[in-house]
């Protein structure tokens, strides 16, 4: 366990500091909830969740058809939300999910997501 704290530690002194996002105890259940209503947002957010591994992900990894101002909307709505964090490389912006702060603020609510399918 130490040895993963502290892999954590270096990788955050080599990463590019996140974009602006609440912190985890101005998080709002409504806020959230308003953001996964989207089925686009909760895809994204479900494949974090399953499909994601240690990396942060550009936008696309997620394999999206759609405009990139499209998915630009959506992932900033899941930042500003506090659901996702992303990071600025270069021109690229990289997501991951805030799961250790979701589950501190909502225990379960990924659990939700989880059993959630994508159609």
């Amino acid at each position: 366990m130490g040895a993963s704290k502290d892999l954590r530690q270096a990788m955050s002194t080599t990463l590019p500091p996140p974009l602006e996002e609440p912190a985890v105890h101005n998080l709002r259940l409504d806020v959230i909830f308003g953001a996964l209503a989207d089925p686009l947002r909760l895809t994204i957010v479900y494949k974090l969740m399953k499909e994601s591994d240690a990396y942060d992900h550009p936008c696309g990894w997620f394999g999206f058809d759609r405009p990139k101002s499209s998915l630009t909307h959506h992932f900033k709505a899941l930042r500003e939300a506090g659901v996702i964090r992303q990071r600025q490389y270069g021109l690229e912006r990289r997501s991951r999910l805030r799961t250790e702060d979701l589950e501190a603020r909502f225990p379960g609510l990924l659990g939700l997501v989880a059993s959630w399918a994508p159609s």
